[in-house]
């Protein structure tokens, strides 16, 4: 380990380590901020920056001078080394403090590497014990690649991990860019990408409408015909949302690859400019979860999350298991089968009654087709009749479209079991199909409310130590959700069974034979 600094020996005998002089380079980046600020205003107004742009840039530069000089004192103080039983982690200048997570608990380690830390030939080393509070999980910022490559080797190993030759499950494939129009960022990106740079030119001093450019585009707009332009406009939209879709997907998971690395460890490696890579334990794995928004649905593709523990709380779980991009159903179909061992076959589940049918039609009317109508006609009887003939019109258009919907959610209603798994199905706008381990189901909770009650209705939730904490199986019969929970998941409700004792929160429970 030529590029590492030792200082003295522990009381384990383990030299500690320091972290990559070249991490000091990576704070410099940030300078990055205030100088693309500064030649922003320049380029839109030409040049005249005035008091409001100096002051924010001089507050801008005057934080990066005491972050960056936090970042030397950080990386003087701080170091870290691998003991027989755990790595530890010490820190801190005028109060000192050492982190140690015994190597027995490790159950993730994963590398990343921003633009800059790749440049540089650095990552960022996370080892994680599967808590989701900050305690378990270390961090060393920044390696050198080679050495948090070989570290992450050697903690998995020493964590109890086997080298084994396992298939690789999937590549990266330019074919699936296809997929990346079909998803939220068409739309969701451009508008998110358009409030940061107001945001940003907002807190620099200039007023965006008044730039020639912003304030020409409204006047045409305003001038010109509304049935041509607003068109026009989505269709510009469209475009740009489409373009950045791509960008973006082609960056996040650039050089893909899903692999088994042991006969323990699934690892997920991704990224163009910012690399990761997530190992998840075979022990900690918990099953799949199929996804298929609606977009990505009609165009045949799917993506597949693990559900898993370990990968830290809620918000970071969903970040971390995603082990397939939007992709082909038939492939994510495959990455299924072969991160659960056997063949991920939902086919064939449980359908629902149809008074789930009447109540997702029910919603959708209440929410969704009526209250606009209502807000319509009361001002076209108060303001003028044409609002009248607009919420007829938004009826006759939106009722439809509402009740096709509901029937989509309805039939996406599913559940049943098959072997060691557990499935379930709902949705529509994000339909999801799990896959759970039903050795990991460790509780069931009913719930009902006074509508699904009438309907004889009840929601059942599968709660697990992995992904969600608890997948639900929505407005199941009421008479067989306790039956059905007991020959999934034997055991759990024996108590209540036994005595013959109705479940909480399942009105009409029949007792099964």
């Amino acid at each position: 380990m030529s590029d590492l600094r030792t200082g003295g020996l522990g009381e384990a005998g383990q030299p500690w380590r320091t972290l990559d002089p070249r991490t000091l380079a990576v704070h410099c980046t940030w300078m990055g901020a205030p100088l693309g600020s500064l030649a922003l205003a320049a380029l839109a107004t030409g040049g005249r920056i005035g008091t409001r742009a100096w002051i924010t840039l001089a507050v801008i530069g005057a934080v990066f001078a005491a972050v960056t000089t936090a970042g030397v004192i950080t990386w003087r103080r701080t170091r870290y080394r691998v003991t027989a039983d755990a790595i530890e982690l010490r820190t801190g200048l005028f109060t000192r403090s050492v982190r140690a997570i015994p190597l027995h608990r490790v159950r993730n380690v994963d590398i990343t590497a921003n633009l800059a830390q790749r440049l540089l030939g650095l990552a960022v080393l996370r080892a994680g014990t599967g808590g989701g509070g900050p305690g378990g999980v270390l961090s060393l910022d920044s390696l050198a690649r080679p050495e948090a490559v070989r570290l992450r080797a050697e903690l998995l190993a020493r964590a109890g991990a086997a080298r084994a030759e396992d298939p690789v499950l999937a590549v990266a494939d330019l074919r699936r860019l296809r997929y990346a129009p079909l998803t939220f960022w068409v739309v969701g990106g451009v508008f998110a990408a358009a409030g940061a740079v107001w945001r940003v030119l907002d807190g620099i001093g200039i007023e965006p409408w008044r730039i020639g450019i912003v304030r020409r585009a409204f006047e045409d707009f305003g001038n010109s015909a509304l049935w041509l332009t607003i068109p026009l406009g989505l269709l510009a939209v469209a475009a740009l949302g489409t373009v950045g879709a791509v960008a973006l997907y082609a960056e996040n998971w650039w050089n893909y690859r899903l692999e088994w690395t042991d006969a323990a460890t699934l690892r997920v490696r991704r990224g163009m400019f910012t690399t990761r890579s997530v190992s998840i334990e075979r022990a900690r794995l918990r099953g799949v979860a199929l996804r298929e928004p609606l977009l990505l649905r009609a165009g045949g593709g799917a993506s597949v999350r693990a559900v898993a523990g370990g990968l830290g709380n809620r918000e970071e779980n969903r970040r971390r298991s995603v082990v397939l991009p939007p992709a082909s159903r038939g492939e994510a179909q495959s990455v299924c089968d072969g991160v659960l061992g056997e063949p991920f076959a939902p086919a064939g589940l449980t359908a629902h009654p149809r008074a789930a049918l009447r109540r997702r039609v029910v919603r959708a009317f209440a929410w969704c087709v009526l209250p606009p109508a209502a807000v319509l006609a009361v001002l076209g009887a108060l303001l003028t009749p044409v609002l009248l003939y607009c919420a007829a019109g938004w009826l006759v258009l939106a009722a439809p479209v509402a009740y096709g919907l509901a029937r989509d959610a309805y039939r996406g209603l599913g559940h049943g079991f098959r072997g060691r798994f557990l499935f379930v199905r709902s949705g529509t706008f994000g339909r999801e199909t799990v896959a759970l381990d039903r050795s990991a189901v460790l509780a069931w909770t009913f719930t009902d409310t006074p509508f699904s009650r009438r309907a004889g209705l009840v929601t059942a939730t599968a709660a697990v130590a992995a992904g969600e904490d608890g997948y639900r199986i929505r407005d199941m019969p009421a008479a067989d959700a306790a039956g059905f929970a007991d020959a999934a998941t034997p055991g759990l409700l024996t108590e209540f069974l036994d005595h013959g004792e109705q479940p909480p929160h399942i009105p009409g429970f029949v007792r099964s034979s």
